[in-house]
């Protein structure tokens, strides 16, 4: 054994990075073969107890991943294949079972790694600790002489990932991906979770697999001789390590979006948002439980028998209906109803819209009726502005009427919003969320939106200075930005159309930072654990920065603000965030129909009590949350005003063509449409490259659903799939434009 140093060690480390660190000084490791990826150097070692790919960037350091960790003793290692173009493949027969490790590259983008390990075990096996399997590299191949910074980790059960930048030696950024759904079996077999698996301390970083199960009980075997995935980490690389939040976020985005090309993706399947839609607005308007009577009005519960009416919750379901009526050609008698109810919530004392009504002066011991949730303060206005726009005078008053006390609330925190607040003095009830650095963060970015709003409604400058105040202030806080998932959406969207007011591109970058921060949040991942196999998580966003659970409001609120983002970002936008946002929405159709109870086995819905009200699974209307972990979902309880869901999915995915025999569905958001025949449409989708979106023809009833044919702007023609008379489907380039021609 090599004893030789270079460098002192000052902070703790492990003896695994002191064996590599040894190991690679002593020029021990056998080197079995070795690939270029542009200008990076990528060799696979075969050491003393794992095989390692390591990661050159010449004179400038790298890093070394684990692929095999082998400390059973002997092994043997032969090269199985190789030939060029083709990935390495390696077989290693140990006393544990058989490994299979693959090694493959793509730099036509931006430059990828791909290590995958499978393990065939020789007997019922168990996994007592793998150590992490990613380490930086200095000039010297030292783990202990790079110095660096993790900026974004995995969260709970979001993606596996984690995102740092190799400062010394200037090795440049780096994102490992470890692909979740590859891993099923494993979880599934030792019954354990990846939950805050992926991440580590400085230099020991990457995936550290679970081994033992949620309870306090050793971890199931491995089966004999079935194959598990052990591990499908994707690198991506960049030769600059960002120096500032914007470009680190826009970085993160690019890399995100290279590593998200390389997965196996599941099927987004169409889903009839219209018949839900219909079914939910009948139960709004029948059900005795979804409405209560107050001061002679109508109000929506904001649960299923749980809670008071508030004005968020009314506001929402009123803005959803607003959305519904227009793309049916009229406004439902529903919406002018619960409008109308909306001056109650506001006191004149205060001069603003209170969130209970007056005669509710507390709901309970964390319900007091003087105390002002920050965001919930704007998210009324934001529903108001959108009815003021359209032209509701009514709205109009009652916003412009509220405003005031908003801002003054703003300025009196200087943009750092506390969790709650006293309405009468702004004292603070709150003042920090659960890791108390910080208070709601992203309500800098609802506060901006809704003052663009203003301004875009009276012109006056007052509106356009607060929203820039309010966006300068949280500059700087990098992946600690999310507060709550649509807050940050609707920050995003206040970053783009202020880039669109003044022209100044540093609002388009400083969108791509609350981007970067709601990706970092979501689930790229389709979990196989615990009850997950009955819907799906897959791109789904946790609603919280520390939540355990995807929630629907926040799941159809970021679907809303990203067709909004994408309507203002024209070509400047990345590519990458165009990706991944539409890709996002694209799985929100399929995934967000899980959340109404009708659709799951009743016997996995939480039994018992329920934070919120209870469960009615006869009535359309969604469950607050589901887990990625796989826990029973609907443990919050069954939110009413989600069901503004339904109506938003289904004016957004639904088309109309005049005298077609049929509507239009598409999972993409369809940047415009033209009538180009009499029988035919020029459609531009609105998605990333290489992306693939549905557009289904949905037969009209008392119609016949004819032949009908789709062709690319090139002429290709698309391949019709008859699903039945009633539905047929085409896959086309999410990114271009199709004709569509029937008879």
């Amino acid at each position: 054994m090599t004893t030789k140093t270079t460098t002192r060690i000052q902070a703790p480390i492990s003896p695994y990075a002191l064996a590599l660190r040894d190991e690679l000084a002593g020029g021990t490791m056998r080197e079995r073969a070795q690939v270029e990826l542009g200008d990076l150097k990528v060799s696979v070692n075969e050491g003393r107890d794992a095989l390692w790919v390591i990661v050159r960037r010449e004179a400038k350091g790298g890093v070394a991943i684990r692929a095999a960790h082998l400390p059973a003793g002997a092994f043997e290692c032969r090269t199985v294949s190789g030939a060029r173009g083709e990935p390495l493949r390696f077989e290693i027969e140990s006393l544990a079972g058989k490994y299979e490790v693959t090694v493959s590259t793509s730099d036509a983008d931006l430059h990828r790694l791909r290590v995958c390990t499978t393990l065939t075990p020789s007997a019922p096996l168990n996994l007592p600790f793998v150590p992490r399997d990613l380490y930086p590299l200095d000039n010297n191949d030292d783990p202990i002489g790079a110095s660096g910074n993790v900026e974004a980790a995995q969260r709970g059960v979001n993606s596996g990932l984690v995102y740092f930048r190799l400062d010394e030696p200037a090795f440049g950024s780096v994102l490992y991906f470890q692909n979740l759904t590859a891993l099923n079996l494993y979880f599934r077999s030792t019954g354990t979770v990846p939950k805050g698996v992926v991440g580590g301390e400085w230099p020991e970083l990457g995936y550290l697999p679970p081994v033992m199960k949620q309870i306090d009980s050793p971890a199931d075997p491995l089966p004999v001789g079935e194959a598990v995935v052990l591990s499908d980490a994707i690198l991506v690389f960049r030769d600059w390590a960002a120096d500032n939040e914007q470009e680190m976020a826009r970085q993160f985005i690019q890399m995100l979006g290279a590593a998200y090309k390389a997965l196996d993706l599941p099927r987004a399947e169409y889903r009839d948002w219209l018949a839900r839609a219909e079914r939910t607005l009948n139960d709004l308007e029948t059900s005795p439980i979804a409405t209560v009577r107050n001061y002679g009005h109508r109000y929506v519960m904001p649960y299923v028998e749980g809670e008071m009416p508030d004005a968020m919750v009314q506001m929402t379901i009123v803005s959803a209906l607003h959305d519904f009526g227009k793309w049916r050609g009229e406004p439902l008698e529903l919406e002018a109803e619960l409008l109308a109810g909306m001056g109650r919530f506001y006191d004149p004392e205060a001069g603003t819209l209170r969130r209970y009504l007056p005669n509710i002066k507390k709901t309970g011991p964390d319900k007091d009726a003087d105390a002002v949730d920050s965001w919930y303060l704007y998210h009324p206005m934001i529903n108001l502005a959108r009815l003021a726009l359209d032209g509701d005078e009514q709205a109009r008053t009652l916003l412009l009427q509220s405003v005031d006390y908003g801002i003054r609330s703003a300025r009196h925190f200087k943009y750092k919003w506390p969790i709650l607040y006293n309405i009468h003095d702004f004292s603070i009830i709150t003042k920090a969320r659960g890791d108390e650095r910080f208070g709601e963060t992203d309500v800098n970015g609802i506060y901006a939106y809704l003052m663009l709003q203003l301004y875009q409604l009276t012109a006056d400058k007052i509106y356009l200075e607060e929203a820039t105040a309010a966006l300068q202030v949280v500059k700087g806080l990098r992946f600690d930005l999310m507060y709550q998932a649509n807050l940050t959406v609707w920050g995003a969207v206040a970053c783009m159309r202020l880039w669109r007011i003044t022209d100044d591109k540093d609002w388009l970058a400083q969108s791509y930072v609350f981007l970067a921060g709601f990706l970092h949040n979501c689930e790229i991942w389709e979990s196989q654990v615990g009850h997950a196999p009955h819907y799906s998580n897959f791109l789904g966003a946790t609603c919280l920065h520390d939540a355990p659970y995807m929630a629907m409001y926040e799941c159809f609120e970021c679907f809303k603000g990203f067709e909004e983002y994408l309507a203002n970002a024209g070509p400047e936008l990345d590519p990458a965030a165009r990706m991944m946002i539409s890709e996002y929405c694209r799985y929100t159709l399929h995934r967000a129909e899980f959340y109404f109870p009708d659709m799951l086995p009743r016997e996995i819905l939480h039994q018992g009590e329920h934070q919120s009200g209870k469960l009615d699974p006869t009535l359309s209307f969604p469950l607050e949350d589901l887990y990625g972990d796989g826990q029973s979902p609907g443990q919050i309880g069954q939110e009413i005003y989600g069901a503004g869901s339904a109506f938003v999915f289904a004016s957004r995915s639904f088309h109309r063509i005049e005298d077609a025999p049929f509507q239009l569905f598409c999972n993409h958001f369809v940047q415009s449409m033209e009538r180009t025949g009499e029988r035919a449409v020029s459609i531009q989708l609105h998605g990333g490259e290489t992306c693939v979106a549905l557009v289904s023809l949905v037969r009209l009833k008392r119609r016949k659903l004819s032949k009908a044919t789709m062709t690319t702007a090139d002429g290709d023609s698309l391949r019709a799939h008859r699903v039945s008379d009633d539905r047929i489907d085409f896959h086309a380039p999410a990114d271009g434009r199709v004709i569509l021609m029937w008879e």
